[in-house]
């Protein structure tokens, strides 16, 4: 399932097979989320990148001025 060597590198959320992933046992980059600190933190990851998204999104609308 490797494709890195990141061996034991933190943990991850696959987001092909929908759970936490760490050491060899690891899904290709382009499915995966992280590294992160600890399982829980993985087991958070969409709802990381959710927070992130609209924190983004509302930087962006402060930026150029538009209504959030």
């Amino acid at each position: 399932m490797n494709d890195s060597g990141l061996g034991g590198a933190g943990y991850f959320w696959c987001l092909r097979d929908h759970r936490v992933e760490s050491g060899d046992d690891v899904c290709p980059a382009q499915y995966r989320l992280g590294p992160y600190a600890t399982a829980d933190d993985a087991t958070r990851a969409l709802e990381t990148v959710e927070k992130r998204n609209a924190e983004w999104d509302a930087e962006d609308a402060r930026w150029t001025g538009e209504a959030s």
